[in-house]
């Protein structure tokens, strides 16, 4: 007979085998190895079944399976243009600046650099959605998508009926979704594209209904390729709440781009590597969907894509190479901050430097221990002079950075240990001073919208708060 004894003795085990694991084989970061021992210690079989969903290290995981002849082309473009970065001819002259960051990217991310570009932003998820809707009606040969979230609601009835009918004119289209993401979608929602003979697939499903053991490693990123001639980048999913449809947020702020150009062919490069590792419709032959063409834009872009499979942590490294290299402004938007070391040492030196560093975040949360750990390096850069700002407007999704006017970045990744480790996130890097400024742009527009956090105000915060803050500080690592 077990007895409590037994099975207190057994679970104890389980936990000191497992923070062998965390500490000898997984090879994590300090502070991310101290929140799981204090999880596993003080949660003995919880913090088990935890670890199980939670804290499987995918880093060391070879999990695409790309041709070798294709991995070496890909080399050799990276290569070419790594050795010719002092030769490039810039559109915009001020981005000669830059080259040193448009190499590290090359070399961290393999992120080919294009200037080719035209760049359209959109704010809201009205007018992405209509053009996205318009760009898939006039869709000639293929139509890709790829979102973390897809609801079975009236946006998600509207795009799916769009794409049935573009896949009975035989258009290809491929619709790749997270199930974690999507854990209210039913697979009924893509059977009127497949009867239509389009194809859907499910990045890192379960092989257990109802029970992922990954709910770590999620595919985060939301891209749309028609015809490999137009492409969509940014924060928005699928779904009514990112039309200002649910009572609960309101207003959805959000920043997504709808790109023409070189940079497109980067960003259906990352969405055939995330299809063939999740479908068994593989795509095969590539030339039909990479058309050549040019085309007359002037922007420059990079496609920078990171995930947990390798620990490059490329878009992180991307962040801080912007916060080094600015003279005069560093504006952040993002609705999560749970930053590490790296980038808040960053944010301080730039700040203590007289940089004008900004930073806004949703004054409403969604998720309220990750809310209470933003807040709380928020009250640390009060300390060096970064302006806060909490957007009141609605609910602030938006994912931006912007360097002195001049540079920015928008996509998919957050600023936290979640976007930079553990899932697959994919962002534009936009070297050009006239997107740049509307982006500048957008943000002070957004501050009308936003409460100034202030030191004093934040000293002022109620104990209870400050006890909140600290809990959800220490578990940080692994929110």
């Amino acid at each position: 007979m077990i007895t409590t004894q037994n099975l207190y003795s057994l679970l104890s085990l389980f936990n000191l085998l497992l923070a062998a694991t965390v500490i000898f084989l997984e090879r994590r970061n300090v502070g991310a190895t101290w929140a799981w021992l204090m999880v596993l210690f003080f949660l003995p079989g919880v913090g088990f079944i935890l670890y199980l969903f939670l804290g499987q290290n995918l880093s060391r995981r070879k999990i695409y399976k790309i041709k070798e002849e294709q991995r070496e082309f890909i080399q050799h473009l990276t290569d070419r243009q790594k050795q010719d970065i002092r030769q490039i001819h810039f559109h915009d002259p001020t981005m000669i600046h830059y080259q040193d960051m448009i190499y590290m990217n090359l070399a961290s991310a393999r992120s080919l650099y294009t200037q080719d570009n035209d760049i359209e932003i959109f704010t809201e998820g009205n007018g992405k959605f209509a053009s996205l809707l318009a760009a898939i009606g006039e869709a000639k040969h293929h139509i890709h998508l790829m979102y973390y979230i897809v609801k079975d609601d009236g946006l998600g009835r509207t795009l799916i009926g769009a794409l049935a009918k573009k896949a009975r004119e035989g258009v290809q289209v491929r619709f790749l979704y997270d199930p974690v993401g999507s854990s209210g979608l039913s697979k009924r929602y893509f059977r009127l594209l497949t009867e239509a003979g389009g194809r859907s697939a499910a990045f890192f499903p379960s092989k257990i209904p109802y029970l992922n053991f990954r709910l770590n490693y999620r595919n985060h990123r939301k891209l749309a390729i028609i015809d490999g001639s137009i492409g969509y980048i940014g924060g928005l999913n699928v779904g009514d709440e990112y039309l200002g449809l649910d009572k609960r947020f309101g207003d959805w702020r959000d920043t997504h781009l709808k790109v023409r150009g070189g940079a497109v062919f980067q960003m259906q490069t990352q969405f055939v590597l995330d299809w063939n590792l999740s479908s068994d419709n593989k795509i095969g032959d590539l030339a039909p969907y990479f058309p050549e063409a040019s085309h007359p834009g002037k922007v420059g872009v990079q496609i920078v894509a990171s995930g947990p499979n390798n620990d490059k942590e490329q878009i992180k490294k991307a962040y801080i190479k912007m916060i080094h290299a600015a003279k005069q402004s560093v504006w952040i938007q993002t609705p999560y901050f749970v930053p590490d070391e790296s980038l808040m040492t960053a944010l301080k030196m730039a700040a203590l430097s007289g940089v004008d560093v900004r930073i806004m975040l949703p004054g409403k949360p969604d998720h309220p221990l990750v809310y209470w750990a933003s807040t709380s390096y928020l009250g640390e850069l009060l300390t060096v002079g970064v302006k806060c700002y909490l957007y009141d407007k609605g609910f602030l999704h938006a994912k931006t950075i912007v360097v002195d006017g001049r540079i920015a970045s928008v996509g998919t990744a957050n600023i936290d240990l979640r976007s930079f480790k553990l899932n697959f996130e994919v962002n534009a890097v936009l070297y050009d001073t006239g997107t740049a400024a509307k982006l500048q742009s957008i943000f002070t527009e957004d501050q009308h919208n936003s409460k100034l956090l202030t030191e004093e105000v934040y000293r002022k915060r109620p104990l209870f708060k400050r006890f909140l803050e600290s809990c959800a500080r220490l578990l940080s690592p692994i929110l």
